[in-house]
Order: structure tokens, then sequence, then C-alpha cells
């Protein structure tokens, strides 16, 4: 086992337990004027939050306005569980290979790891919000 002395030989790197850690999600509301946005050609995406929380290891919160035809990126797949509300326009959400209509009041989840996308297929913009996550 090691002892003092042998720790202060290590790498500050190999200690990741004195790494500071990063600011949890606070108690409060999150305006979309004070998110994070970055235009795309295929929309607006804005991030609200993007940390960990008492729970949770990693949380991603945010929103998408989607141009009509267009999708983010084909169907992909990350380590994180994920949420989908759809509250505006119409498109088509793809989860493992099967494609469903979604509109406002839709909410798609998909497991960590399974294929998943979607596409705006209406003639007006499609904004969803999405929540990540991965557990402790």
């Amino acid at each position: 086992m090691p002892n003092r002395r042998d720790l202060i030989k290590l790498p500050i790197g190999a200690l990741p337990f004195l790494a500071a850690a990063a600011p949890k999600l606070p108690n409060a509301t999150f305006d979309e004027s004070k998110a994070k946005l970055t235009r795309e050609p295929f929309g607006d995406l804005r991030i609200y939050f993007d940390g960990p929380t008492d729970q949770l290891r990693a949380m991603t919160a945010g929103s998408l306005r989607l141009k009509p035809g267009a999708s983010p990126h084909p169907p992909h797949e990350h380590p994180e569980e994920e949420f989908m509300v759809v509250t505006e326009g119409s498109g088509e959400i793809e989860i493992d290979g099967k494609k469903m209509k979604a509109g406002p009041g839709a909410i798609m989840y998909c497991a960590a790891g399974k294929p998943h996308g979607i596409v705006n297929t209406g003639k007006t913009p499609l904004l969803f919000y999405f929540f990540k996550w991965k557990a402790l």
C-alpha cells in the first residue's frame, strides 16, 4: 500500500481525486436568453447546461430549432441516455432504424448506445428540447 511519500512522487495528473470538481448544476431556472447559442447551417442550437449534477456524472440540457428539411446529423449514437421533447413543428424521429412521426408534445427516449436522429419534415421550424445524461 502506498504511503504519503509514494504519493508525492506521482505526477499530479495521476491523482484525479485531487483535481477540482466541475461546478454542479445549481438550483435555478435557466432562461433561453442566457443559453449558449450556436448558429449552425441546420438551425439554432442552445445549450442551457452541460456538466455534473448531484446525481449525474454528466448532464446536457439544450434546444435545437431545426430549419425545414434539415437534420443536425445522420442517426448517431453516444454513451448518454437521451430524451427529446418536440414543442413546435413536425418531423420524423428515428431510433434503432425505426422511424416515427413527431409533432408538438412528442417525447423521445433513447437508451445509451442506440442509433437515433431527427429530421424536420415540415414547412416551418421544428423546435425540440433535449436532455442527455450519464449516471454516477
